[in-house]
């Protein structure tokens, strides 16, 4: 756990039906500007409609008219299926973005059967600086559709010295069916 006190700034609570989960600074008691050096971003038993879909997110520099920032990432994922037969430990290049303004895969093959979904954090580093890039990394676990453990680990930076004013979570098709997005400010320690 990082440092410093943590206020939980806004839940998104998926009402079955959401194309996306978005967290917008200044809309509907979002705070995502230079109030926090760290943001937090906890998943809680993300659900979706269609089996087989990734989590998704990117990042905004216009209060959400485009989620398009260039982004740089490294992914790599551990999996381990229910049978124990299948174990493995990887960096995957196919789910890395190199330069890049694409949707950035942070939870693999996420099942629709009614017990599964996907749990994690995604850590947002200084987003309104306006010298640096945007530093993050993420770590969430899903129940695969093929009953696999999977385990993805990504980290990279936001390529823009644009202040960062909002975060789009979304699944790679249909929509989020369930689950709770919480985001979290962490003050200096």
């Amino acid at each position: 756990a990082a440092g410093g006190t943590w206020t939980l700034i806004k839940t998104l609570t998926s009402d079955g039906s959401d194309a996306d989960l978005s967290f917008i600074n200044g809309s509907d008691d979002v705070t995502l500007d230079s109030t926090y050096p760290i943001y937090v971003f906890k998943f809680i038993n993300i659900h979706p409609e269609t089996d087989e879909v990734d989590l998704t997110f990117n990042a905004s520099t216009d209060t959400g008219s485009n989620y398009n920032v260039t982004k740089t990432t490294t992914y790599f994922r551990a999996y381990h299926d229910e049978g124990d037969s299948s174990t493995d430990v990887a960096y995957n290049a196919a789910n890395d973005i190199a330069q890049g303004t694409g949707y950035q895969i942070i939870g693999r093959v996420i099942g629709n059967d009614n017990d599964q979904s996907a749990s994690g954090y995604l850590y947002l580093f200084n987003p309104s600086s306006t010298t640096f890039v945007k530093h993050f990394f993420s770590n969430v676990n899903s129940y695969a559709y093929h009953d696999y453990s999977v385990n993805a680990y990504v980290g990279g930076y936001l390529n823009t010295t644009s202040a960062i004013d909002a975060i789009q979570f979304k699944m790679s098709a249909d929509e989020i069916q369930g689950g709770k997005i919480k985001l979290y400010g962490i003050g200096d320690s």
